[in-house]
């Protein structure tokens, strides 16, 4: 059994890694903001992290202090750390935060660290995408053996076309991009199984390759309506991004960050058994109960 730090641990995705990890025989140690809220059910389905964690570091990832010593006697680190729809500063998160744990990580000398980053990181313009792109490039430097797993996208990410077919219209991006999202189970085990001594670096997607029309489709399907696609133009894509730029540098990179994934293929290495079109039908069933 390996002692796993478990960075971003309460998202939707490192509630899947704990479970996963925890599932496995390894112990976990689980940072986190609040165990409280770390215990509750998480957001799309996620686990509660109720008995899957051996140790708890309860604190804010941003402050060095707090890092500081949270890889001490830990075998492996995994981040799933970084923002995307919280109240936080994505270069602070995304790079500084997961540079301090790397730091730590190397001075006590764990086995390796795998991160979870995001695919295409490295022709994004957005601060998210760009702090990213650069904490990937430091980890490949490390003496640490590390992997870099870039999903296409999170059933989460896909989530909100089940609340517009609801509604009655679904916005679509112009274009025929293709995706692939990964639900975090599938994604979970992923990533432990490339857990490990050897270096490398995947681009992962789940089961489905679909466009965005096509999953807007689906999403009508699970409420048992007939779909209504409204395209939103390409301009009103980067107004969209301007305007976001008037409310602040963390607003512009949120929206700058959502427009480039709706307009490039992400599909990666097809993996898992999470079907889009369940998912869909599940959360529509979850609704009406």
């Amino acid at each position: 059994m390996d002692t796993v730090v478990v960075a971003g641990a309460t998202g939707y995705l490192g509630r899947h890694v704990v479970a996963e990890l925890a599932a496995r025989g390894h112990l976990v140690r689980a940072i986190v903001r609040s165990r409280r809220r770390a215990e509750s059910p998480g957001p799309h389905g996620a686990p509660s992290l109720s008995g899957l964690v051996a140790e708890w570091a309860e604190g804010e990832v941003t402050d060095p202090g707090f890092v500081t010593g949270l890889c001490r006697g830990a075998d492996r680190v995994i981040s799933a750390l970084g923002v995307t729809r919280q109240n936080a500063n994505p270069w602070d998160v995304d790079f500084v935060a997961n540079l301090h744990l790397l730091a730590d990580a190397e001075h006590h000398q764990v086995r390796s660290f795998l991160y979870v980053n995001v695919m295409h990181a490295d022709i994004g313009r957005s601060l998210l995408l760009r702090a990213k792109s650069a904490f990937a490039e430091v980890l490949r430097r490390s003496p640490v053996a590390h992997q870099v797993v870039n999903p296409s996208g999170y059933f989460s990410d896909v989530g909100d076309y089940v609340g517009m077919a609801r509604r009655g219209v679904a916005l679509v991006p112009p274009g025929d991009a293709r995706v692939a999202p990964i639900h975090g189970a599938d994604l979970a085990r992923f990533c432990v199984d490339r857990m490990g001594d050897v270096n490398g670096s995947w681009d992962v997607g789940g089961p489905d390759v679909l466009t965005y029309p096509d999953m807007a489709r689906l999403a009508f399907e699970a409420w048992g309506k007939h779909p209504r696609l409204v395209t939103i133009p390409g301009p009103a894509l980067t107004a969209t991004v301007w305007m976001a730029s008037r409310l602040g540098e963390r607003s512009a990179s949120l929206a700058q960050f959502f427009a480039e994934g709706l307009t490039h293929d992400a599909v990666g290495e097809r993996c898992g058994t999470h079907r889009v079109g369940d998912y869909f039908r599940e959360m529509a069933a979850n609704h009406d109960a």
